[in-house]
């Protein structure tokens, strides 16, 4: 078909109205898995909540994110783009009110839970929207740019928000924030946004529900108890084995489902399956970083929330400076494993001059140049990833293929965070107990063990970092637009 619609780029004249309205619910979406980081602190002592539990304020958001994430696309292409993102603004919008208003733990580990499931519905909701409003490559190449920019330095954003929030008024406020962004959103997206119609013969396939979200959402739950738990504990070891059995069975039945949550064409292309691994694991290494500066530069440097947040701000410049203005650019040029390549390549170089840190690290000299050296190379990389994982995929199929790009996101988010952590407490507790003779100096040595810890598990970072550059440079073969590569011709809805 040739016909002109109204999601093609070529006739709407206020599609970049539309960008900036899915751009700020995807913002919104991305910054709250940190934003109340910063804020963990005050709203563990007004709560009373214990160490033990503090962990789920985090882990109620990521949990119900990354373990919905594929069901949440689906919805969306069964019921269409645009609706399920309204209802996914609106319920996010609704869940941090709730949040914010929290009296007990209980309550707080809720709402953060209700959001991470109503997240699970905008963030592919946006990113399919964005598909399939800009189908000129050129266009699309700026589109993405933008959406790069913001999924990569999103979770830095949230820190210096929090920060903000946190010392200014109080750590409800980084809740309630959400509230008149999803305001606008919502009605933006009733303004501006235009979608074909969801495909409303179509089934959910419940059994692949059941399948693949019980198995994300072990994996990521036995990932997040990794942590304070160890990696052999019984729990986590039943999580893992749980989670394995769940997803190797969803395997089997998508194969044979009559309408399958997750299509197999959409994985088993070769450029597209590239693109997941490559945010998967660079996904690994920047959580880990955010993870270790938070506390390097609060407890070890002294910094205040507001200066820890803003600390991260040249990161945050350097991911919309390599996106927008480096990759966004180059994308029409050259093939995206010439970006994402070298964009990992500058990233693990960033991580290694962290590994030279100390108790006395100056910030301008040694923390600095190693954050805008990872800020151009995620902003190098995440912009053709999200480009190319999403480029060709047929109207009905481009929810959940968002989806699993979000996934691979997500689940990267939570191995990275448990990994790294288990690796840095490990090398540290060891560096303690060989350096610790002098108690008098025992302030000092814990200070510095902690600290190897960082380091230690910053190496593993920067490694992990170039295995996603080579996992690009040997899967993400797709040639660029302009010669000829049809991945990003604009895919037309076929004629029932």
């Amino acid at each position: 078909m040739s016909d002109t619609r109204p999601g093609d780029s070529a006739a709407d004249p206020r599609r970049w109205w539309g960008l900036v309205i899915i751009a700020l619910a995807q913002l919104m979406v991305v910054l709250d898995a940190t934003i109340v980081n910063i804020a963990l602190p005050s709203a563990q002592h007004d709560l009373g909540m214990s160490d033990a539990n503090r962990q789920w304020v985090i882990t109620a958001y990521t949990l119900a994110f990354g373990g919905l994430l594929l069901l949440g696309g689906r919805i969306a292409d069964l019921v269409g783009r645009k609706r399920t993102f309204v209802i996914g603004l609106v319920g996010f919008a609704a869940a941090s009110a709730l949040g914010g208003a929290a009296t007990s733990q209980g309550m707080l580990f809720g709402a953060r839970a209700l959001q991470g499931a109503f997240a699970a519905v905008l963030a592919p909701s946006a990113l399919s929207l964005l598909t399939t409003t800009f189908t000129d490559p050129k266009e699309r190449s700026k589109a993405f740019g933008i959406y790069g920019a913001l999924a990569g330095s999103g979770s830095a954003i949230g820190f210096i928000v929090g920060g903000l929030l946190t010392e200014y008024l109080n750590w409800r406020w980084c809740l309630y924030v959400n509230v008149p962004i999803a305001v606008i959103a919502v009605f933006g997206a009733l303004a501006l946004l235009h979608d074909r119609p969801g495909h409303a013969g179509a089934r959910l396939d419940v059994p692949g529900v059941l399948l693949g979200c019980g198995g994300l959402v072990a994996i990521v739950y036995g990932f997040s108890e990794a942590q304070p738990r160890g990696w052999t504990d019984p729990l986590v070891l039943t999580l893992f084995a749980v989670g394995v059995a769940l997803l190797g069975t969803f395997v089997w039945w998508q194969a044979r489902a009559p309408m399958p949550l997750l299509p197999l064409h959409v994985i088993k292309d070769r450029n597209r399956a590239g693109c997941f691994l490559t945010m998967g694991l660079a996904v690994i290494g920047m959580f880990g970083l955010f993870l270790f500066m938070t506390y390097y530069l609060q407890v070890v440097l002294g910094y205040s929330p507001v200066k820890t947040g803003l600390a991260f701000l040249p990161l945050t410049v350097a991911i919309i400076i390599g996106s927008t203005q480096i990759s966004a650019r180059l994308l029409d040029h050259v093939a995206p494993r010439m970006l994402m390549v070298p964009g990992m390549v500058l990233a693990a170089g960033g991580m290694v001059i962290l590994t030279q840190m100390t108790i006395h690290s100056s910030y301008t000299t040694e923390i600095l140049p190693a954050l805008l050296l990872m800020g151009l190379g995620m902003g190098l990389t995440f912009m053709p990833v999200f480009s190319t994982a999403t480029a060709g995929v047929a109207p009905q199929d481009s929810g959940v293929t968002s989806a699993t790009v979000n996934t691979s996101q997500q689940v990267g988010g939570s191995i990275g965070t448990a990994l790294l952590n288990t690796i840095a407490t490990t090398s540290s507790a060891t560096y303690i107990t060989a350096h610790l003779t002098d108690p008098a100096k025992r302030a000092l040595v814990v200070n510095e063990g902690v600290v190897h810890g960082y380091t230690v598990a910053i190496w593993w970072a920067a490694g992990i970092m170039l295995l996603a550059g080579l996992v690009a440079g040997l899967m993400v073969t797709v040639k660029p637009p302009k010669h000829g590569a049809p991945a990003n011709a604009p895919v037309q809805e076929p004629v029932a």
